[in-house]
């Protein structure tokens, strides 16, 4: 092969390369823009140093990836397949579908909060499915438009790059702009080096926001030049499981909680399926929620929905008979549990939690009302189930639901008690941002979840992730900050919760 500098091969290769960079420096800006999707799916850092190490992150990791991408298959065809024409139609055609994928992973990381993978893959399907099956036409349109805009866009900078590039070859903030890449890839990832190391988890936390996305890890770097204690890193990101029961600290109410003029919400637990089935036959203003998560703990099920706060703080709630600090002027009235006999019955109570076991009951459905059996797995520690309810709010829920939840959504929605169920509970409002997520506790098991993926940790620190829809197993690696920030979730009405 002549590769003389006179010789037309190199004059075309040379030429390719250089409008293969005026290329990639175009899609960049492009990707740029759709990963912006990435950022939006998850909630903002809270410190101006996760905010910039955010902000360096996007552009440096993008920029790499895009770049990444054309050395990978622009660059080796233009090398042994060197006629311009052809290149610059491969190369839109290579561009259009790799945008098209980065559209379809933040979709799906929008909706499930994780990547495109084949451990998942069936709930990435269905979702796909769901979302074509809701709106056909419509899903169609704006793909196909999405599609060819994305073509038309890399053939018209494909042609445009290589019809000026002489001009384009004059510019010089391109070499500032690379120069600004390096240097955020090289802030980025110094402040996680920093941030690993420190457990500073306002940065940590973005560990898995980004497609692609291996940051250095600390440990072992640091440890390689003897510049990390081993042992005070260990016990810095260490999950503590240990303590099952935890004192709750009753936290203090300012607010006033106006429910005189309320319509009382009747939670009606049914003791089994069939009777449930029934109820809610004869009744069709209710309608069905298949969104419940649940321990399979029926007593642990029970305390999540009359206190709003996991079983880990039933022992000190039980023992010392304390009703719930949101109950707190007679709002709540429980029938038929022997073990929560020590919160009375009242006729005036806003809410009231009943039992529910063949006897007849006689209530307005015109009225609140949640109607629900819980089900009882003895191979795993969640389940999941239908309600039945007719209060618009569980309407807008999107994912899923927790008993606690129930009890956040009916004191914050039905009957105006906002600041009870923010302060006093750890559930959250069905139409609330932070119902993405949200934690428990039952049999010695930690739960957290994060949108359809389920994470279980054992006291001995064995874990399992799953798909809450499907209830497969998820193959990825445990997500540390976010399990970090759940268990001091779990515990803020606890008595280290303020120090």
């Amino acid at each position: 092969m002549n590769l003389n500098p006179q010789s037309p091969f190199a004059s075309k290769a040379s030429q390719l390369l250089s409008w293969g960079h005026w290329f990639t420096f175009a899609n960049i800006a492009l990707v740029l823009l759709i990963s912006l999707g990435y950022l939006w799916a998850d909630s903002a850092p809270t410190t101006w140093l996760g905010r910039f190490y955010m902000v360096v992150t996007w552009l440096s990791h993008t920029s790499f990836i895009t770049f990444l991408a054309f050395v990978l298959t622009v660059f080796p065809l233009s090398l042994v397949f060197p006629y311009p024409r052809h290149i610059r139609g491969m190369a839109a055609v290579i561009a259009t579908l790799g945008l098209s994928w980065l559209c379809l992973d933040a979709f799906v990381y929008y909706q499930l909060g994780y990547h495109i993978n084949f451990s998942s893959l069936s709930e990435i399907l269905s979702v796909f499915v769901q979302t074509l099956s809701a709106r056909p036409i419509f899903v169609s349109a704006i793909a196909t438009l999405i599609i060819g805009a994305f073509f038309a866009f890399e053939l018209v900078i494909s042609n445009f790059a290589w019809k000026h590039l002489a001009e384009l070859k004059q510019l010089k903030f391109p070499s500032y702009a690379a120069v600004c890449i390096v240097s955020c890839f090289a802030a980025s990832h110094s402040i996680h080096i920093w941030a690993d190391a420190n457990s500073y988890f306002d940065i940590t936390k973005q560990d898995n926001v980004l497609p692609m996305s291996y940051p250095t890890t600390a440990k072992s770097l640091l440890a390689k030049h003897n510049l990390i204690d081993i042992d005070q890193y260990k016990k810095s990101t260490q999950i503590d499981l240990d303590s099952k029961n935890i004192e709750f600290v009753t936290p203090e109410l300012t607010g006033s909680c106006s429910a005189v003029d309320k319509p009382t919400t009747h939670i009606l637990v049914f003791a089994n399926n069939a009777q449930l089935l029934e109820f809610v036959g004869s009744n069709d203003t209710l309608k069905p929620f298949s969104t419940l998560l649940h321990p399979t703990s029926i007593e642990d099920s029970l305390f999540n929905l009359i206190y709003g706060l996991p079983a880990i703080y039933k022992r000190s709630m039980i023992d010392e008979e304390r009703s719930p600090a949101w109950a707190k002027g007679g709002l709540l009235s429980v029938h038929g549990f022997p073990e929560f006999k020590y919160i009375p019955e009242r006729q005036d109570a806003k809410i009231v939690i009943q039992f529910v076991n063949g006897n007849t009951l006689n209530i307005e459905t015109t009225s609140p009302v949640i109607a629900l059996s819980f089900a009882n797995d003895e191979k795993s520690v969640v389940a999941t189930s239908t309600f039945y309810s007719n209060i618009k709010a569980f309407k807008k829920a999107e994912g899923l639901i927790q008993p606690m939840d129930l009890l956040a959504t009916v004191l914050s929605q039905v009957i105006n008690c906002v600041e009870r169920a923010a302060k006093s509970t750890l559930g959250h409002t069905v139409t609330s941002p932070e119902s993405s997520h949200g934690v428990n506790h039952s049999q010695g098991v930690f739960i957290a979840f994060k949108k359809d993926r389920i994470t279980l940790i054992k006291p001995d620190g064995s874990y399992q992730q799953m798909s809450a829809a499907e209830g497969f197993v998820i193959e990825q690696k445990l997500d540390i900050p976010f399990l970090i920030q759940s268990i001091k979730q779990i515990k803020q009405f606890g008595p280290s919760a303020s120090q």
